[in-house]
């Protein structure tokens, strides 16, 4: 297959793992198991923000993007995770302009955790159904009442876009993106290589009324 091109947006107070968890997933994806160490990944991968200077995740890690809004080439794929830093980002006129403009480009737009209130409140989740981390879930129905807010599944596919669950989910988000392009035996593999179990459920993993 072509090369898919993925953009992973970054930004300040990101979750680390949202955007770690489908970085590691698309990157070691391989179509020929058998040749892992002699092929690419079918996905190439490219961490974008708006400005060109070091990121600070949550924790405190220090992130370095490969490219800003205004220099991106075109993507394939855009994910948007979450984290805090997502109650500042999706007021952020910059961030949704971003993504509104690449959201008409890309084949599929994807979201973690609450990046899914970016994708909100730029009004690209209206009439269809989402997710996002459980303990925003409430927040979610009372933003967009136009969302169907769906607190049972990990992830939810609703087409070009995909919404998925709390910071972990990401991962499952991305074997699920892997098995739509690749196919199941592919992102199977790749869950396999990293020694993560694959989702044969979609069933939400927090039981939300405990």
């Amino acid at each position: 297959m072509e090369r898919k091109r993925i953009g992973i947006v970054i930004f300040d107070e990101v979750e680390v793992l949202d955007f770690c968890g489908p970085f590691e997933v698309f990157s070691v994806t391989r179509l020929d198991e058998e040749r892992r160490r002699d092929e690419p990944s079918p996905f190439e991968v490219m961490l974008v923000a708006e400005f060109n200077r070091t990121v600070a995740a949550t924790g405190g890690m220090k992130v370095v993007p490969d490219f800003t809004f205004q220099n991106c080439p075109a993507l394939d794929i855009l994910v948007v995770p979450g984290g805090w830093g997502t109650r500042r980002e999706m007021k952020n006129n910059a961030m949704l302009s971003f993504v509104v403009s690449r959201a008409a480009q890309v084949e599929t737009l994807a979201s973690v955790c609450t990046g899914s209130l970016i994708l909100g409140n730029a009004g690209l989740l209206d009439g269809l159904r989402a997710t996002t981390h459980w303990r925003s879930l409430d927040l979610m129905r009372e933003l967009f009442p136009k969302v169907t807010v769906d607190s049972e599944s990990h992830v939810v596919d609703q087409g070009r876009i995909v919404t998925s669950a709390g910071i972990s989910a990401g991962i499952d988000m991305a074997l699920h993106v892997v098995a739509r392009y690749c196919g199941e035996t592919v992102a199977r593999s790749t869950s396999k290589h990293m020694e993560y179990p694959y989702p044969e459920s979609n069933a939400r993993r927090v039981n939300l009324t405990a």
